[in-house]
């Protein structure tokens, strides 16, 4: 006679070593660790009876484990779906928004230290104005009219839900601006004011063009590549969302300075003999100030002076700047005379 299946299910929390309150991560675990360690194949001739039982034992109660769990999932999506239906005919209309059923938000503005961005929030059911509405304003799109009661030939209950739906309207690729800024205005921040001409539809659906002045408070310390974007102050065509534009920070090339980072890098250039004997040298500063600098050291080539604090803003850190590096690019004689030669021959021979 063949084996008979065991009429009583084994106590799978147990065969498989876990709580009742364990996951179906914990459990599938539990079961690939027990098989691999049960497997018949894995075992002698002595244990095979053994390794056989347990490994039969371990499957039933992952077996059984796996259709409790399948039923209980059947049976919970069967009652959310049947109560979702009844709900949906009993009030015959839709929502798609996806904010969670709130009123109105407003307007929202991110801000980050690259990145000013503002967009508006429209209203919980709207996103293009809707034909039920004849007081829709061309540049508002939060009017959504819905009608006040439903035809008396619909049924409460009916199963034919109402929908109000707006098709979803494709936003145009961001249109990209250079805005150059000279290192003086990077340095200090300032305010650059734009004027631009853009098409924008009616009412009745005509293009015309219209004038607008976009105000960019540049920062201190901002750097090329910085994003600064308006939503929605592109070309508006219809059946489509207005484009963003979006500046990109340029930095003018300046004739003294050159940026790396939040450091100023300045060449000097400077004669061989005060690069040997040192010198007091006038330096100029990004504001237009100079300042005196001593040099007593000996200047060499890829010798580098340091002049803390003078360099940009650091955007992050509040009154922090970085420093001035000056380079110093040594001017060497076209021609000597043999007496010079021979002089420099005999200061110079014994130092090396």
């Amino acid at each position: 006679m063949g084996d008979q299946p065991s009429s009583t299910p084994p106590d799978y929390h147990n065969v498989l070593g876990i709580t009742k309150g364990a996951s179906i991560r914990d459990v599938a675990k539990a079961y690939k660790s027990l098989v691999m360690r049960w497997h018949p194949d894995k075992h002698p001739v002595s244990n095979k009876i053994e390794a056989e039982a347990k490994f039969k034992a371990i499957n039933e109660a992952y077996g059984v484990y796996t259709f409790i769990h399948i039923y209980i999932y059947i049976y919970i999506y069967i009652c959310t779906h049947t109560y979702k239906q009844e709900d949906q005919s009993m009030y015959g209309v839709h929502d798609h928004g996806d904010n969670g059923g709130g009123g109105s938000r407003g307007d929202e503005y991110t801000t980050s230290n690259d990145f000013f961005k503002h967009r508006s929030v429209d209203n919980h059911f709207s996103s293009t104005p809707s034909p039920l509405s004849k007081s829709a304003s061309r540049r508002n799109n939060s009017s959504t009219v819905f009608p006040t009661s439903l035809p008396k030939s619909i049924s409460r209950r009916s199963t034919n839900s109402i929908m109000f739906s707006h098709s979803a309207r494709r936003k145009p690729p961001p249109i990209e601006k250079k805005l150059e800024c000279t290192l003086e205005e990077l340095c200090n921040g300032c305010i650059k004011k734009i004027k631009i001409t853009r098409d924008v539809v009616t009412n009745t659906g005509i293009i015309v063009q219209e004038e607008e002045l976009l105000r960019i408070k540049v920062k201190p310390g901002w750097k090329k590549g910085t994003k600064i974007t308006f939503e929605g102050m592109g070309d508006e065509r219809p059946g489509t969302l207005p484009a963003d534009i979006t500046f990109l920070i340029a930095e003018k090339r300046h004739p003294l300075f050159k940026r790396e980072g939040d450091e100023l890098v300045l060449a000097i250039e400077i004669p061989l003999v005060k690069a040997l004997t040192g010198c007091t040298l006038s330096i100029p500063l990004l504001g237009g100030e100079k300042m005196s600098l001593l040099l007593d050291d000996i200047i060499y080539p890829g010798y580098e002076k340091i002049i803390p604090d003078q360099g940009m803003p650091n955007p992050k850190e509040q009154g922090r700047r970085g420093d001035l590096r000056i380079k110093f690019l040594i001017i060497f004689p076209k021609q000597l005379s043999d007496e010079q030669r021979t002089d420099i021959l005999n200061l110079l021979q014994d130092s090396f």
